[in-house]
This record gives C-alpha cells, structure tokens and sequence, in this order.
C-alpha cells in the first residue's frame, strides 16, 4: 500500500521550461547595464539559482540589483510568459493526484511571478499552493524556503518529497529531511543530482509516478 504524499514541485526545468523568459531577460538587463550579454545557450546554467546569485557572478555583487531591476522590467513585461509545459508533464501531475498526493509548487522563482504563470498555464489545476521567495531577497535560498513551505502547511518531512532538475532542489530537500527526486530533463546534470543527494532520478515526467510510489512505501 502507498501513502500519499505531500509532492514538492520546483517550476523551471521541472513542470515548464522557461529559457526563452529568463535567458531572455538576463541579456535585456546585461545590455541595460553596458555589457555585452553571451548567447542563450551560454547562459542555461542561469535557470535554477536565485537571480541575485547570477548576477553577482556575472556582474559582481555591487552591480547585482541594479541588474535585477532590469531583468524584472523586461520579466514582468511580458517575458515570464515566454515558457512551456514540459510534454507529459499533465498527465504525470494527473498521475500523481489520482494516486492521492498532494502537489505543491516551491520556487527560487517569487511568488508574485510563479503563481500568474502556473495559472496561465493551466497548471493550478493540479496543485494546491505555489510558494517562491519575496522580490525582496526573503527566502532566496531554497532550502529557507521549503523550510518555510513545511510549516505553513503542515507537513512532516517524512511524508513528502521534493522533486527538482537543479542541486539547489535536492539540497534543499537534504536540509529539511525531505527525499529528494531528481529530473533529468531540465538543465541540471545527473551528476549534479546524485552528488547534492538525490534519492531517486527520473528521467521522464511518467516515471514520476512510480517514484512517488516508492518514496511513499
């Protein structure tokens, strides 16, 4: 018998791909600030961390949030919709509600952006909650932010799981007990995964099911 589960959900590179928004926004402000920006494809490794910690490292820190502001003019203007669904990413989240689990969006992504995008997307059909950090910085790290998640719903560590395609997710799961699920379709490594302790990696939405089936035994 499986018990159900409450299923953590990171956003970008998990449920949507969201390069063309963000990378997209990333050169926008890089430009706004006299840089030349690098190609798209050069600049991937920018899905997943707090956007502060990118540009710090492309900029340094004294130069970060004046990028920041550019990169949310040119976001919020109409870039955060540039994203799609993963294929088969509805019928795995189907999946797992059918099987009685609890799906929760937590996001390095801030709130005031995620939650429009997944109601865009037809995604709040399927979960409960979407949790990100404060445009101010509060609960940039990930793992502060499921920690935050936890006890505003409720949950207990055991009972959940959280599933993400970047090591900022499954380190944060490893911080607050969680199990953590790794995704292989987004911009992480499988290295990268295994090496921040990821229980389990899936490498199709589908397998997500089953996953949770075994996290939940």
């Amino acid at each position: 018998m499986t018990t159900a589960l409450t299923v953590f959900l990171d956003l970008d590179g998990t449920l949507i791909d969201p390069k063309p928004g963000i990378i997209g926004s990333v050169q926008y402000a890089l430009r706004q600030m006299g840089e030349v920006p690098p190609p798209m494809e050069a600049l991937t490794w920018a899905i997943g961390p707090p956007l502060r910690t990118t540009f710090a490292k492309l900029l340094g820190e004294a130069r970060a949030e004046e990028a920041v502001a550019h990169y949310r003019t040119n976001y919020a203007g109409g870039a955060m919709y540039d994203c799609e669904v993963y294929a088969d990413i509805p019928e795995a989240l189907g999946g797992l509600a059918r099987d009685g689990h609890r799906l929760i969006v937590v996001t390095a992504k801030p709130h005031v952006f995620a939650r429009p995008i997944v109601a865009r997307l037809g995604l709040e059909t399927y979960v409960s909650a979407v949790y990100g950090p404060e445009l101010d910085g509060t609960r940039d790290n990930k793992a502060d932010l499921l920690a935050h998640v936890l006890e505003a719903e409720g949950t207990h560590a055991a009972r959940a799981v959280m599933v993400g395609d970047r090591q900022f997710d499954i380190l944060a799961a490893v911080a607050n007990g969680v199990p953590g699920i790794g995704v292989t379709w987004g911009y992480g490594t499988r290295s990268e995964l295994e090496a921040a302790g990821a229980h389990h990696l899936c490498h199709t939405p589908a397998e997500l099911v089953e996953a949770a089936k075994r996290s939940g035994r």
